[in-house]
């Protein structure tokens, strides 16, 4: 069946509940109102880890070696992603004409209200638009107060311009996460607007919608759910199924369905939206980009490889033309789709996008910045599963790519190394980038150099076993030191929490050392208290990772 169409049976299916106005709640912005802000949000999704044994049969290493670091090395350090945790964007179309809906309210014989209130209405409200964009919180909010108390007094207490007012102001308090403060003026923004309009007018569409992203933002999916189906259902009937508005609130309601676990229904709604943009001529535009990199991710995440491949080929597509490889964009979108090449073991077309990433960055990054290094790791990683695939063929060769693997591991860690040691040498010196910036910076480094280690920890086991195949024996002690520097490297920089207070970095801590227990009791260490010591340490760090996890909200 057309999507078109599957998105249409399931809205037809679909029960509006009648919206209830609370006071307990969390919202947040669009612009369908007058001079009213536009609000944005995130939304990623992460591949999970492979299986803990060290000593695995080849095949498994690779496969484990491939997937472990993708999620920290697309998502962690990429200085753009262009997928993250809720949805980031607003309407195209809205984002254009706004200032066509800026002016004063007409009443019925034609006349427009106009006194002291509303002239200060209008410029209280630009005003604290334009010190919010710069990030003044602070300015904004005394702005916004003071534009609410002239709308009330200029144009009454339940005019449209008072629910735009309280609109912005509710914005205000949400990016300052005072929930308890924006949610009452979200709701009062929509029940004005209900009243002056009729409970089925666009513009209640919209607030419905800014409501909905809102909800999905606190992950109050149920709540979210509802907003968005009746703000569909309101917009599917003023606007029609090819206006790009109401595309964009069919993508959201398609992302909580997804969440909520109703991933066909979700697929179908995302699709449609795409399919709406692209027949509008917007096919290249950040919008469109954004969700389908959000629709790959859904394929990714249920293993649909092929389908998230060819979503994937599109956007380098439109990258390719639109930015061209002289952009940091179109690497990383490039980048993500060799990753997914690389898990269906389309070897020889993975290893030519990475090395172009590569290429590309060097142009357009320092030498040492630590994306080159996340790139070399995955380069280095191509080169072990050549080397599984060419050991059932020429062993030489199949140690020959081992080696091109140590060198590219060897590199990664070296600039690694030098991104923790700079930032070691900043800390507490008054930096341009602030304290954020250095702490994801900080994660990411270590988080490459940990699983560099750990990778060159594999690499030297199986060129061990290589050797040995040959009839060569000697004895194999790379490997435990590879992963002892890996140990050795997070507890470097253990006592540094801007560094090291991650989940991320202490899981790949966690599998340096399950790798190297593994090691050693697969050699025969009998060293007993070394290996209780370590069980201990594990234990440790596995109750952290799942405390964290607990407590995350």
């Amino acid at each position: 069946m057309h999507m078109r169409q599957l998105a249409a049976k399931f809205l037809r299916r679909t029960h509006f509940p009648p919206q209830r106005f609370s006071s307990s709640s969390e919202i947040t912005t669009s612009n369908a109102w007058p001079n009213s802000l536009s609000s944005k949000t995130k939304c990623s999704y992460k591949y999970g880890f492979g299986g803990p044994s060290w000593r695995m049969n080849s095949m498994d290493c690779y496969l484990w070696t491939i997937l472990a670091g993708q999620a920290a090395i697309i998502l962690g350090i990429n200085a753009n992603p262009v997928l993250a945790d809720e949805p980031r964007e607003s309407s195209s179309q809205n984002d254009l004409d706004t200032d066509s809906m800026f002016g004063f309210r007409k009443i019925e014989d034609g006349s427009v209200i106009s006194n002291e209130h509303t002239a200060k209405w209008r410029l209280f409200s630009d005003k604290g638009r334009e010190v919010f964009l710069q990030g003044k919180l602070d300015q904004a909010e005394k702005f916004f107060f003071s534009a609410l108390q002239e709308a009330k007094e200029g144009f009454g207490e339940k005019d449209p311009h008072v629910a735009s007012s309280c609109n912005n102001l509710a914005e205000l308090f949400r990016v300052q996460k005072q929930f308890d403060k924006a949610e009452p003026l979200y709701w009062e923004a929509i029940k004005i607007l209900e009243e002056s309009f009729g409970p089925e007018d666009i513009r209640v569409g919209a607030a419905l919608h800014n409501l909905g992203q809102f909800y999905l933002m606190q992950r109050k999916l149920d709540e979210a759910d509802k907003c968005y189906e009746r703000a569909v259902k309101i917009k599917r009937r003023v606007l029609g199924l090819n206006h790009t508005d109401y595309a964009d609130t069919l993508y959201h309601l398609g992302m909580v369905l997804y969440l909520l676990g109703k991933e066909k229904d979700a697929e179908a709604l995302i699709q449609e939206s795409i399919k709406i943009l692209e027949e509008n001529g917007m096919g290249d535009s950040i919008t469109c980009i954004r969700r389908l990199q959000f629709l790959s991710q859904m394929y990714l995440k249920s293993n649909r490889l092929a389908e998230a491949e060819d979503v994937q080929r599109k956007v380098l597509q439109i990258m390719e033309l639109s930015k061209g490889w002289n952009s940091m964009d179109t690497v990383i979108v490039a980048e993500r789709l060799a990753l997914t090449l690389q898990s269906i073991e389309k070897i020889k077309e993975t290893k030519e996008l990475l090395e172009r990433c590569l290429e590309a960055r060097k142009s357009l990054l320092p030498e040492d910045h630590i994306q080159i290094a996340a790139n070399l790791l995955h380069i280095a990683r191509v080169a072990m599963l050549n080397s599984n695939r060419l050991r059932k063929i020429n062993i030489s060769e199949a140690i020959a790519e081992l080696d091109k693997a140590k060198d590219l591991l060897h590199s990664s860690t070296r600039i690694a190394r030098q991104v923790l040691n700079k930032l070691r040498i900043q800390k507490g010196k008054k930096q341009k980038n602030g304290a954020s910036e250095m702490k994801r910076e900080g994660h990411a480094a270590l988080v490459i150099l940990l699983q560099s280690l750990d990778t060159l920890g594999l690499v030297e086991t199986t060129k061990q076993e290589l050797l040995e195949s040959q009839g060569e024996h000697l004895p194999n002690v790379e490997a435990g030191n590879v992963l002892l520097q890996c140990i050795s490297s997070y507890k470097e920089f253990e006592a540094d929490k801007l560094i090291s207070d991650s989940p991320k970095v202490k899981t790949e801590y966690l599998s340096c050392m399950k790798h190297l227990l593994s090691l050693m009791i697969d050699t025969g260490n009998k060293d007993k208290v070394t290996l209780k010591d370590l069980d201990d340490e594990i234990k440790r760090v596995e109750a952290e990772i799942y405390d964290r996890s607990k407590h995350k909200p």
